[in-house]
């Protein structure tokens, strides 16, 4: 069902290949759709150079294959810090990764709020002041560079709910969401309703799975996500662009096994309506 597009992202080679490295690996699974993660060594914008960057281009256009999205994740960066120097080193960061996918033709850049939850935080209106802030100086950049940013729900966050997704889309303008499934299962939202509130905000779709009692972005089949209610929901709201799956599990562990993960999950997304592999 072309509607219902499946991408990989490539988070499970974080540590283990290069950002191309996992797109020709996963493009040799069948994928010629991808997310691609932002992070050194695997992916940075700061460290690629002209020639590096061609090589993306080059391979991409060889294979008639699209980076759908970049994610920036959470690591070593805060866009809500109360120090403004690193809040600043996280819009810098943004501003080379958007670059980066309009050089590279991919629509969307993910931006997720800082983490949240320590012994004793700032005052929510503190946070959503300093979040707004940096996501309205990272939208400036990615509307001239005709990127959109697309503000993700995640649990672990000061906005971990799909109203609080909606209210931070009215707070800074010109934004979409970046729905992700298992974080909504996680903190116990029902999906289905979810989605229907953030409607034709939502732009792009993460889909794992998760035990209900350690957050993880699992194989699906093994935790409490049903992806059933979900494709109904995104039926209900007329959702025509890309679901990824974002399995997180590190190559490098003897013990994992992603692409196997990968395969599986995507035979049950086929069977709940999205395309096949």
């Amino acid at each position: 069902m072309a509607d219902f597009q499946v991408a990989a992202s490539t988070f499970p080679y974080l540590y283990s290949k290069t950002g191309l490295e996992s797109l020709q690996h996963l493009r040799a699974m069948g994928y010629t759709k991808f997310e691609q993660m932002i992070f050194p060594p695997h992916c940075w914008p700061a460290e690629l150079s002209a020639d590096q960057r061609r090589e993306y281009r080059t391979w991409l256009d060889g294979e008639g294959a699209q980076i759908t999205s970049f994610c920036y994740p959470l690591i070593d960066n805060n866009p809500n810090a109360p120090d403004r120097l690193m809040r600043q080193y996280t819009i810098d960061r943004y501003r080379e990764t958007i670059d980066l996918s309009a050089e590279l033709s991919c629509p969307y850049v993910v931006m997720i709020p800082g983490v949240y939850g320590g012994l004793i935080d700032p005052p929510k209106p503190w946070l959503d002041d300093w979040f707004v802030e940096s996501a309205k100086e990272v939208v400036e950049h990615a509307t001239k560079a005709g990127v959109r940013i697309l503000l993700e729900n995640v649990p672990f966050t000061h906005r971990p709910s799909a109203q609080d997704a909606k209210d931070l889309c009215e707070m800074i303008g010109n934004v979409g969401v970046n729905f992700d499934i298992c974080n909504s299962a996680y903190i116990k939202e029902d999906i289905g309703d979810a989605i229907r509130l953030l409607g034709d905000l939502i732009e792009n779709v993460h889909i794992s799975d998760s035990p209900a009692d350690v957050f993880k972005h699992d194989a699906l089949g093994t935790g409490i996500v049903d992806p059933a209610p979900a494709m109904q929901a995104l039926k209900d709201i007329g959702y025509d662009k890309m679901t990824v799956l974002e399995i997180i599990t590190d190559a490098n562990d003897p013990t994992a096994d992603p692409d196997g993960d990968i395969r599986k999950s995507h035979a049950i997304l086929a069977e709940n309506g999205w395309a096949k592999l």
